[in-house]
């Protein structure tokens, strides 16, 4: 079976991503962003997207709405990466979350992002069942960072 992807539109890309981004470098978090910067898995070059840092409880999560991306592939080689914050940059260790242990964490996630990520989760919001939270967990990785 493939892995679940949705690749960006347009706007995404070129628009909103990069004014995310160039934000988050000038130090203003847009409802908790950071730049994830992470090496290629090929090139060994560093990479950088904007990601939504999910603190709940003593823990921090990094989420792929939409599903295994190319960050969330050179997180599983790197094991680790950056987190950017203007001039802060915090290097983490990353631990992939089990399927099984996501559905308090989706919950969160959706809570807080919904209005930014909610299409990407096939109807599937805060409110939704643990069932129907646990049948899309295989669809977005998440990962646990350390620092």
């Amino acid at each position: 079976m493939a892995e679940h992807y949705q690749r960006p539109g347009w706007f995404t890309t070129h628009v909103f991503n990069r004014v995310v981004a160039a934000l988050t470098r000038m130090g203003v978090s847009v409802a908790g962003s950071r730049v994830l910067e992470v090496r290629g898995r090929k090139t060994g070059e560093p990479r950088r997207v904007p990601v939504n840092l999910l603190t709940l409880g003593a823990d921090r999560y990094l989420v792929a709405p939409r599903g295994n991306t190319q960050w969330v592939r050179n997180m599983r080689a790197q094991g680790g990466g950056v987190l950017l914050l203007g001039r802060r940059s915090e290097p983490f260790t990353a631990v992939e979350i089990a399927d099984g242990e996501k559905v308090s964490i989706l919950r969160a996630y959706l809570e807080r992002w919904k209005w930014e990520v909610g299409a990407f989760f096939g109807g599937v919001g805060p409110d939704s069942s643990d069932e129907e939270l646990l049948r899309i967990a295989p669809d977005h990785p998440i990962f646990r960072i350390q620092a």
